[in-house]
């Protein structure tokens, strides 16, 4: 224990004395998935899953609303400041993603998204194959600006983070017969797992060699979900956590086979469940005093256009919240998942 310590310990000196540098830890940091990771490109579709409005991003640098579900920062906004980025990467349909601003990565998360296709067109959102779409119109942009060799540099150092999978099974199998009366939740999963497989060989023959996912976190304690699902109580609901481990276990199975399958990855399953499912029943050990209710509106249900500037019993400070909205944490609680991303991808850095 003393050994692997010192090693974590001279690891972040090193990580320290490299960003201190201004120099990031990776060359791009690319971002593919749901509304947890969307920083905005949903502005850009004739959906109704949008957060580009108050009160939503009321805490973050600008003070102003930019896409995100969150009244801050993602854990992935944290993530590229500790991996020493000055910026953070944009949504690929937005106009700041242009010119060399591209080349450090770009953001094609699409919130509504998931792993089953069908999931994102129900929403109007960018199914994972269209996020590809965009990530090989990337490349081909970063080849422009600096060429073949520069490029693949680019593309194998860099970080790919996926983070897919609770709007399947929330915004789709749980009120989807055509689904939940066909397929088991493991049955649903193993579909999920091979989608999850083609996008992460369709990644590598691109290129990419440094892949990260994120595993379910615990969806029956997101405050929508205990109100849809469950049945009047104020306690998570069991079934939709037994679903969520049982998926990630799935999830880290099909990694490994994956691993074994594509010489030279490193492909990295980031817990999501257990570092959240503290924050819920342990909040006070973390300095939250709310982990039940979000701060938005009553905090039972409301997420995107039901999360508005008019919706009633919105707390003034989220920083002892959690979450933000129905589904989604705080900057706050953000900021804590992003530091349990840190301790567990050192291989991606590395």
């Amino acid at each position: 224990m003393g050994f692997l310590m010192s090693l974590l310990g001279g690891f972040l000196l090193a990580m320290v004395f490299s960003v201190s540098n201004g120099d990031p830890l990776v060359p791009a940091f690319c971002i593919f998935g749901d509304s947890v990771v969307d920083v905005g490109n949903n502005n850009n579709l004739s959906t109704l899953i949008k957060a580009n409005f108050p009160p939503y991003g009321r805490d973050f640098v600008t003070h102003k609303p930019t896409g995100r579900f969150c009244n801050g920062k993602l854990a992935t906004d944290f993530t590229a400041e500790y991996l020493g980025f000055t910026s953070y990467p944009p949504a690929y349909l937005s106009r700041e993603a242009r010119g060399k601003r591209v080349l450090t990565g770009v953001n094609f998360a699409s919130a509504a998204s998931g792993y089953y296709e069908r999931t994102a067109r129900l929403f109007r959102a960018l199914t994972l194959t269209h996020q590809l779409k965009y990530y090989k119109l990337w490349q081909r942009k970063v080849v422009n600006l600096v060429g073949r060799t520069n490029a693949t540099n680019i593309f194998s150092r860099g970080i790919h983070l996926i983070s897919a999978g609770r709007s399947d099974f929330i915004q789709n199998y749980y009120i989807n017969p055509l689904l939940n009366r066909v397929y088991s939740p493991d049955q649903f999963s193993d579909i999920l797992m091979k989608s999850y497989s083609t996008f992460v060989q369709n990644l590598y023959d691109l290129g990419a060699r440094r892949i990260g996912v994120t595993t379910l976190p615990p969806t029956g304690c997101l405050p929508a979900a205990i109100t849809l699902f469950g049945r009047g109580t104020n306690e998570c609901v069991a079934k939709l956590n037994k679903d969520a481990i049982s998926f990630n276990k799935n999830l880290n199975r099909t990694s490994q086979k994956l691993k074994s399958k594509l010489p030279g990855i490193k492909l990295v399953v980031f817990d999501i469940y257990q570092p959240l499912f503290d924050l819920i029943t342990k909040p006070a050990e973390s300095g939250f005093f709310e982990s039940r209710k979000a701060c938005c509106g009553t905090g039972t249900l409301e997420t995107s256009f039901l999360c508005n500037a008019r919706s009633i019993g919105t707390c003034s400070n989220a920083t002892n919240y959690v979450f933000w909205d129905g589904f989604h944490p705080s900057q706050s609680a953000n900021e804590k998942l992003a530091q349990s991303l840190l301790e567990q991808g050192f291989d991606l850095i590395s």
